[in-house]
């Protein structure tokens, strides 16, 4: 088989139409805004907690927490709905639709007159992050021939970290020279851009010849695939996909009696627990509160900000480095590796927190933040996203990415929640108990993650359901 597989990826090499990336740099808009609407927060909240009096919505420590991760549950509940209407709908309408919700959260939330129209507003807008983390890497996977699909899938994670840097240094750009009490509502707004663009953009892109295949609309996924590959590579990779779509048309029907299946089963609960073990790492508490983690160290409002920029560059630069690792290297070791270094750095992280007030304690704590987003960045997210888009098997794959993102998502919400009142009680001390979870994520990674790199989808399908154990008498 491995020979095989080489065989035909090499062969398959110059056999890929420009259009493939036409397509991915359109439908990755989607996770551009998934990563502004994620990042843009971090700098919102210091003006968002003065009171009504200057221009803020007056947040506590309990109410900064639920404006922030009010986007991230409305993003758990948006990659499950995102993943079944994919399935349904079709990928790219779903995404045409998740630009509409796109824009309308970011307005609402940019206009919002107190935290109940806030939290609303980042509800809506969850929706639609949620949507476009389960369908946009689906969509470019379905899309990209096998030699490429890791090489385009994660540029879905490079346009999220740039959507990041784009909010930071936004952010930073409005804070310090157009300063006012009501700045936060600048750095929502901007979102409706890229919303747009994103809505025009998929009007001229075709539909999954896989979701296609689901419907038994053979034909028409054969005249997309005659877009992006050579005619015999697509007659060749059409006969593969019919070999996994039979029935597909009508897993819709049945999504919850698939998980009953003992191989299907294995696949979603790694998919969620993986999910889950991704937001443990903390990260996000660093990309949504990198200014407040500052402040505590003793740094200004605006100087936070602005050094928060770092992460965002830091993380942009790490996924370039993490794609060039995932043309050398498995996906397998590369995850494993990042998660050793991320555990690593919240311990040193926390050490820092255990030093006097000082600006050396500042540039410390700055530099292992760095340090821990470049291992989460380059070897672990990179990685997820593009398993996600893997590992699940073409008759319900929406909707089994919509359980495993939903778990990610709840863990990210209650991380984002907890986090503010974590950090005010405990200070320092919220990393080591982080270090200690992701030393558990080690060892389950070690044991059940499996390698996906080096098949096609069709390929990767036949062998998680030949590998899987006989079902219990």
């Amino acid at each position: 088989m491995a020979h095989t597989v080489s065989a035909r990826s090499g062969s398959a090499e110059g056999s890929t139409k420009p259009f493939v990336r036409i397509i991915t740099a359109v439908a990755t808009l989607g996770a551009l805004l998934f990563g502004y609407d994620t990042g843009v927060i971090s700098g919102a909240l210091p003006f968002m907690t003065l009171g009504p009096e200057r221009g803020g919505l007056g947040l506590t420590p309990v109410t900064e927490g639920i404006v922030t991760s009010s986007l991230v549950f409305g993003a758990a509940f948006g990659a499950v709905f995102g993943g079944r209407l994919s399935d349904w709908h079709g990928r790219r309408r779903n995404i045409l639709t998740l630009a509409v919700v796109f824009f309308i959260g970011a307005l609402g939330t940019a206009l919002a007159p107190n935290i109940e129209t806030m939290v609303l507003f980042r509800i809506v807008l969850g929706l639609a992050v949620g949507g476009a983390s389960a369908t946009v890497p689906m969509f470019i996977a379905e899309l990209a021939p096998a030699h490429r699909r890791a090489q385009l899938v994660t540029h879905n994670e490079l346009m999220i970290v740039t959507g990041q840097l784009v909010a930071y240094t936004s952010n930073a750009a409005i804070a310090n020279f157009w300063p006012s009490d009501e700045a936060w509502r600048y750095m929502l707004g901007l979102a409706t851009i890229p919303a747009v663009l994103l809505w025009f953009g998929m009007l001229f892109l075709p539909e999954s010849p896989r979701w296609y295949a689901t419907k038994g609309r053979f034909d028409e996924a054969l005249v997309v695939l005659g877009k992006i590959r050579e005619p015999a590579e697509a007659e060749r990779e059409l006969a593969e996909i019919r070999r996994c779509a039979p029935d597909a048309g009508q897993a819709h029907r049945k999504e919850w009696t698939n998980l009953r299946t003992p191989w299907i089963r294995r696949l979603v609960i790694i998919g969620a627990v993986l999910g889950i073990s991704v937001q443990l790492t903390g990260v996000n508490t660093i990309m949504y509160f990198a200014p407040t983690i500052l402040q505590t160290t003793g740094l200004g409002t605006e100087a936070s900000i602005t050094a928060s920029i770092a992460n965002g560059v830091v993380s942009v630069v790490a996924t370039f480095i993490g794609i060039s690792l995932l043309g050398r290297i498995g996906r397998r070791p590369i995850i494993i590796t990042g998660q050793v270094g991320v555990t690593i750095s919240l311990a040193l992280l926390g050490v820092c927190f255990l030093l006097p007030e000082s600006t050396f304690r500042s540039f410390a704590v700055m530099a292992f933040m760095l340090i821990f987003l470049f291992f989460m960045q380059s070897m672990i997210a990179t990685v997820w996203w593009l398993m996600m888009a893997e590992m699940f098997p073409l008759r319900f794959r929406g909707f089994a990415m919509g359980i495993a993102i939903f778990a990610q998502w709840i863990s990210n919400g209650t991380v984002a929640l907890t986090f503010p009142m974590l950090i005010s009680a405990l200070g320092g001390n919220t990393f080591f108990i982080l270090a200690l979870i992701n030393s558990a994520t080690i060892v389950f990674l070690t044991k059940f993650l499996p390698e996906t790199g080096g098949k096609t989808l069709e390929e990767l399908e036949e062998q998680f359901q030949a590998t899987s154990p006989p079902p219990s008498k």
